[in-house]
């Protein structure tokens, strides 16, 4: 699993990282206090509950406007005030205990948290989005890398506030931590590095969020998040009244709730290592549904499975979890990127704000569904029933694309070309690595080196190869922008002018051997 990174990609990974723990840390260290906070000041649980879930709404229905618009805003520009916005939010939010009525208090926790969501929305779209433009071949890995930081953060989060809580009381954790937060975007400031306005191309397609949308592969990408960030929030929920009844002590409830957080925050990298290395992201996606299915049917157990509730299962259910939601949710980002490129997309940091917005989105959405259809659920027919919920979402998800894999075909019709065979196109010779169809017809795929980001097809048969070898149009690749195949392109733009001279493009301007060879 070696990396070989430049140092800005390393400094920029390292930041980044230390900036997702401890936004991660700010998001979620007021959960074991703030409920009795709020009820000290006459709040109800509605009221209170109301305050997280509104976290979740806000980043569903702003994340998609921040992806639009993060060309124009810029991705360094969009991380940094967000991260500076999450910080502020989160010390502002210590002073809440200072508030005496009931009304103010219930108000600003709402305003507060409505802020801190807008922060931490634009953090999150520009976070992927500089994934994408900074690691082009190893997208799926580092963005792994980066959720298993966030993912630490969430397990820390309440730990620590907790802890800094029975130290200082209400405001010590907030402002400690949205201190670090704070200090941390002064780090990125630095160091993170600027990223110039990409402006489209003639021949590009325009990238918006409903031409991002109505690809059916990122569609079903989004199906599979928003049911897997579903699950997480059904569990966060009604998890801990299952577990009363084996009478835990706080440090062992505690450590049960960190059980598939912990799993999926160890397994994430190796699912982006080998999405980025040999397997398929929807084919990852499909088990990670269906390891979600075998964990609600394990974790209850569901009310259909004739076995009794036991912490043994429980636990197991909890590790199936882990490793299902490391696996839909890492190959899921991968994959619409992939397959927004491959339908046509500009391969710029506009897309990659697309699609980071709409992951983030998708995420939150189910985030804020989860735990609204879980709580009613719990109240009418119980947790072993209510899990029925999730199994037959997960599964519905999952056969949609096992569906999708057996009927999308179009990934075999294309075959990786070499820079080598590129060069021999360009002289007008057959490349090696390609054999003719029994209608002598090929198909042609420019792309680069990195396995399923597909370029511009083209079907060419042998007789006409000195006709259009010259003229082949090079797409660019997710990796092009970077690597040795830019260069390679580029090389073969200066052989071409040095050929046939600066008016090269007009049939006549050619030499007049090569007028003969092909006539």
């Amino acid at each position: 699993m070696a990396l070989d990174f430049t140092k800005r990609q390393w400094l920029t990974l390292m930041i980044m990282g230390l900036a997702d723990f401890c936004n991660a840390i700010c998001v979620s260290l007021q959960a074991p206090f703030f409920p009795n906070e709020a009820e000290k000041k006459g709040a109800t649980a509605t009221e209170y509950g109301l305050v997280f879930g509104v976290f979740e709404l806000v980043v569903f229905i702003i994340s998609p406007i921040y992806g639009q618009y993060i060309n124009r805003i810029g991705p360094k520009v969009l991380f940094n005030s967000g991260i500076f916005t999450t910080g502020t939010s989160a010390i502002l939010f210590g002073l809440l205990d200072r508030v005496p009525d009931h009304v103010p208090f219930i108000t600003l926790a709402f305003v507060i948290r409505i802020v801190e969501a807008l922060g931490n929305a634009a953090f999150l779209t520009a976070s992927f989005a500089i994934i994408a433009k900074e690691f082009p071949n190893n997208v799926a890995t580092t963005f792994a890398s980066l959720e298993t930081c966030f993912g630490l953060g969430l397990i820390v989060g309440p730990m620590v506030g907790g802890a800094l809580y029975s130290v200082g009381g209400y405001y010590l954790p907030f402002v400690i931590l949205g201190s670090a937060l704070f200090v941390t975007a002064i780090l990125t400031l630095c160091i993170l590095p600027r990223h110039a306005n990409e402006p489209y191309q003639d021949n590009e397609k325009s990238a918006s969020m409903w031409s991002v949308l109505k690809i059916p592969g990122v569609l079903v990408c989004s199906l599979a998040i928003c049911a897997t960030s579903a699950s997480i929030g059904f569990l966060s929920a009604t998890l801990e009244p299952h577990l009363r009844q084996f009478e835990l002590g706080p440090i062992l409830l505690g450590l049960v709730f960190v059980i598939n957080g912990g799993i999926y925050a160890l397994t994430a990298p190796i699912f982006g290592w080998m999405v980025d290395k040999f397997l398929n992201p929807k084919v990852c996606s499909t088990v990670g549904c269906f390891l979600v299915v075998g964990a609600f049917l394990v974790v209850g157990p569901a009310s259909f499975v004739p076995a009794e509730t036991t912490l043994g299962l429980v636990i197991a259910g909890l590790v199936l979890h882990g490793l299902g939601i490391a696996a839909v949710l890492v190959s899921g980002f991968t994959d619409s990127l992939r397959t927004a490129i491959a339908k046509g997309l500009p391969d710029s940091i506009e897309t990659y704000g697309l699609v980071s917005g709409l992951w983030t989105s998708t995420f939150a959405f189910g985030a804020f569904v989860g735990p609204s259809v879980s709580g009613l659920l719990f109240d009418a027919i119980g947790f072993r029933g209510s899990t029925v919920f999730i199994v037959g979402l997960q599964l519905i998800v999952g056969t949609v694309i096992l569906l999708f894999i057996m009927c999308d075909r179009s990934s075999s019709r294309y075959k990786d070309i070499s820079v080598e065979s590129l060069i021999k196109i360009q002289d007008g010779q057959p490349p090696d690595s390609v054999t003719a169809s029994r209608s002598s017809s090929l198909d042609i795929t420019a792309r680069g080196h990195k396995p399923g980001f597909i370029g511009s097809q083209h079907s060419i048969s042998i007789e006409s190869w000195r006709l259009s070898a010259n003229s082949l149009i090079l797409s660019n690749s997710y990796s092009s922008k970077q690597g040795r195949w830019a260069r390679s392109v580029t090389e073969l733009e200066s052989n071409n002018a040095a050929h046939y001279g600066p008016r090269y493009g007009s049939f006549d301007a050619r030499p007049a051997a090569y007028q003969d060879t092909i006539a």
